[in-house]
């Protein structure tokens, strides 16, 4: 005999950003999807995405060697920053969106991304491989919270509290562009490698947003759910 299993409807997650960019990226990415040519898929931009962040880590590992490759992580900042945005934007805007699909591909892809592009600034010389490290551990960490209350609170935060993706990429480019006049800065009267403060500052920065989002999101869950 055969049993018929039916599926429980999977329930989309509401999607939450409040980033300092995020108002204006939505009317662009808006207008983007809306005139984008009906050859481009959503699939082709996620992987442009990821290809542009292995690229960004490409050329910070040639930048060791030439540092007019920096101008080639920013361009591929750029890049991913249009397919990594605008892949789930065009879904919705023609009305084929693949909720749990869309979902894990993307942060999937984020996830190997960031560690081809975290390898390869290991690799370049503008930062100790590591704090490169202690940066891809932290953003995992944060990046494995973020998921988790997904799951559980159906609610996906995209930023944390003014920052965002959008907002990193723009820290980066920026950065690249300092590189570009030295490779080191001076901080309370030391020489430091720029990217190892700014590395630095990050990794510790991002671990204290995991550590609270966490305790808060504890709490939150602990409320919901009380003892029988």
């Amino acid at each position: 005999m055969t049993v018929m299993v039916k599926r429980e409807e999977f329930k989309t997650a509401t999607r939450v950003n409040v980033s300092l960019t995020a108002a204006a990226e939505r009317r662009v990415l808006c207008w983007l999807a809306e005139r984008a040519p009906r050859w481009v898929t959503s699939d082709q931009l996620t992987l442009l995405g990821l290809m542009a962040q292995v690229g960004a880590g490409a050329c910070y590992s040639w930048s060791r060697y030439e540092r007019c490759a920096l101008l080639g992580v920013t361009v591929c900042l750029a890049l991913n920053w249009l397919g990594d945005s605008l892949d789930g934007t065009l879904a919705r805007v023609r009305g084929q969106q693949r909720p749990r699909y869309g979902f894990y591909v993307d942060h999937m892809v984020d996830v190997l991304g960031t560690v081809a592009m975290m390898t390869g600034m290991a690799f370049s010389g503008v930062l100790h491989w590591q704090v490169a490290m202690a940066m891809l551990v932290a953003f995992l960490v944060l990046a494995s919270e973020s998921y988790l209350a997904t799951y559980t609170l159906g609610r996906f935060e995209m930023s944390q509290g003014m920052f965002g993706p959008t907002e990193i990429r723009i820290l980066l480019a920026v950065g690249n562009v300092a590189l570009l006049r030295s490779f080191y800065a001076t901080v309370f009267g030391h020489r430091w490698l720029l990217f190892d403060v700014g590395g630095v500052i990050a990794s510790v920065g991002m671990c204290a947003m995991a550590i609270v989002v966490a305790l808060r999101h504890t709490v939150q869950l602990y409320r919901e759910e009380p003892l029988p």
